[in-house]
């Protein structure tokens, strides 16, 4: 079992505890909440998606995580562009994340 000091998700030059054992490797695609695809605004429009994907990207691993039986995920690709729908003029996020998920050591479970 993962203690309360251990978190579940490292990103890129995280690592997770030496003791791991790796499941496999894994992807999952996210998508940030649409906004106005107006010019106005853009970097601030693009950091407030950019936020939105990354949190829905931790909530997918953490489902993930559970849901292969594992503890721990390490993120070791990440891919992010943008989307557009001119009919309906909103703009979002599209990003697809590339980890591995890894088990507690037996010792510590």
């Amino acid at each position: 079992m993962v203690t309360l000091s251990q978190k579940p998700i490292y990103w890129h030059r995280e690592l997770p505890p030496l003791d791991a054992e790796p499941i496999g490797d894994y992807s999952v695609e996210v998508t940030s909440a649409h906004v106005p695809g107006t010019i106005s605004h853009r970097d601030e429009l693009w950091d407030r998606c950019y936020e939105d994907l990354m949190a829905n990207a931790a909530k997918r691993l953490e489902q993930e995580i559970r849901r292969l039986g594992g503890d721990y995920a390490h993120v070791f690709a990440e891919s992010v562009d943008s989307r557009r729908n001119d009919a309906l003029n909103e703009a979002w996020l599209h990003g697809t994340i590339g980890f591995v998920v890894y088990r507690a050591a037996k010792k510590s479970r």
